[in-house]
């Protein structure tokens, strides 16, 4: 019993960490390779795939812009920019993006400038506030201001229209009021009439705190009357039943 014991003594004097012992055991001449992996060492094959450096062929293809090939028709390209901008594109940035030189594309923008006037397109590239764009040639554009304003009115449709209608017969009105009479939501069409200035805001319900809105004095102008007093009656045009529709609202 004493010698296990002193035994034990000895064992725990001489004892060290395994990584100092690694370090400090001499490699053996007969230590063998390691081992290769096995079929079924999985967490083995997935450190090995890792660790393992990348191919060339893995490695990701960089993506770079590159300049207008001399084969394609650079004022094409800059008609197809120019289109879609929705300010004047100075030289420099264009130049810049296609990478050609500055003094080809000031020169390609003038041709094409050149050509529209010559061939009396009804818009025109002009240089205005620094770069180029494309505007609408100044002897077409009252038929340009008539599309936008009468045109525009014109194409309401029949949603913009109801709700239009019941603004004008029920103003000052909130949203929520207009949607229970028409029976679906008109908040993009109250947007819409809004955006065309033919509604406007007027303050806001006592009890709701909500938007009122009201008709505005462009849209007397596009139906030709003075105030909404004007109005047509609408009793012709109601059901027999208004009334008992008006009740269950209220109820």
């Amino acid at each position: 019993m004493t010698e296990r014991a002193g035994d034990l003594e000895e064992g725990l004097a001489a004892w060290r960490m395994p990584s100092a012992r690694q370090e400090a055991a001499p490699m053996r001449s007969d230590t063998p390779a390691d081992e290769p992996l096995g079929a079924g060492d999985e967490y083995s094959a997935a450190l090995a795939v890792a660790t393992a450096e990348p191919e060339a062929d893995d490695e990701p293809e960089a993506i770079a812009s590159s300049p207008v090939p001399d084969d394609v028709d650079l004022g094409a390209v800059l008609e197809a920019i120019l289109m879609i901008a929705e300010e004047p594109l100075s030289e420099e940035f264009l130049s810049s993006v296609l990478e050609r030189p500055r003094s080809q594309v000031r020169e390609t923008l003038g041709r094409l400038s050149a050509e529209y006037t010559g061939d009396g397109r009804g818009f025109d590239l002009r240089r205005q506030a620094g770069g180029w764009r494309f505007y609408t040639r100044a002897d077409y554009a009252r038929y340009v201001e008539r599309f936008v304003t009468d045109g525009a009115s014109a194409r309401l449709t029949k949603a913009a229209l109801e709700t239009l209608a019941v603004v004008a017969y029920r103003q000052p009105v909130t949203r929520g009021r207009i949607s229970a009479i028409r029976g679906v939501n008109c908040d993009g069409v109250i947007r819409t009439l809004l955006a065309r200035g033919l509604v406007e805001e007027c303050g806001t319900d006592p009890d709701s705190t909500a938007t009122l809105y009201r008709t505005t004095t462009l849209f007397l102008e596009k139906i030709g009357l003075d105030s909404v007093d004007q109005l047509p009656e609408l009793a012709p045009f109601l059901p027999d039943d208004v009334t008992d529709i008006e009740e269950d609202e209220q109820r």
